[in-house]
């Protein structure tokens, strides 16, 4: 008797864990799904900024931007950016200008496009000073990687995570 009541508790222990396995694993998932759909709003909106956590810049150690507020903010109408700039210029830079990546303007090409597991954005941006070519790849969990590349630079790379515009 005590052999099939132990039996019957194993039997019982072993379905309830297996419930509860399969109600973590679909917690998990819907929390992903809800991640992603956020993050394909905030794509399709076109509104959002890049906030920078790490630079690389070519030929040198990687730098730790955190808590720097360096970002780009992205929109069709408008791109600004904040960015810091260490590296090699090809032209000579006049006393005074600012030497970092600070640029404002109407991008002239503007594209958001979803990858197999994220985002891809282009974007290209000319002002009196130069022209700026922004790629930016973006995770679903909303992770990123920008490339910014000029005529009169080195190309930097920054990695970050894209959040909604703050205000």
């Amino acid at each position: 008797m005590k052999k099939y009541i132990f039996l019957f508790g194993i039997l019982f222990n072993l379905v309830f864990v297996t419930a509860n396995a399969q109600d973590k694993i679909e917690k998990d998932q819907l929390a992903e799904t809800v991640k992603q759909s956020k993050m394909d709003v905030l794509m399709n909106s076109k509104n959002f900024e890049f906030i920078a956590n790490t630079m690389f810049p070519l030929g040198q150690p990687p730098k730790n931007l955190v808590g720097s507020n360096y970002s780009i903010t992205f929109s069709p109408e408008m791109i600004v950016s904040n960015m810091p700039f260490y590296g090699r210029s090809f032209s000579n830079m006049a006393l005074g200008r600012d030497k970092g990546m600070r640029f404002k303007g109407k991008p002239e090409i503007f594209t958001v496009g979803k990858e197999n597991n994220g985002y891809v954005v282009e974007a290209k941006v000319e002002n009196e000073n130069d022209i700026y070519t922004l790629f930016l790849k973006i995770s679903e969990s909303g992770f990123a990687t920008l490339s910014i590349k000029t005529n009169d630079r080195q190309t930097t790379a920054y990695e970050g995570e894209v959040v909604s515009i703050q205000e």
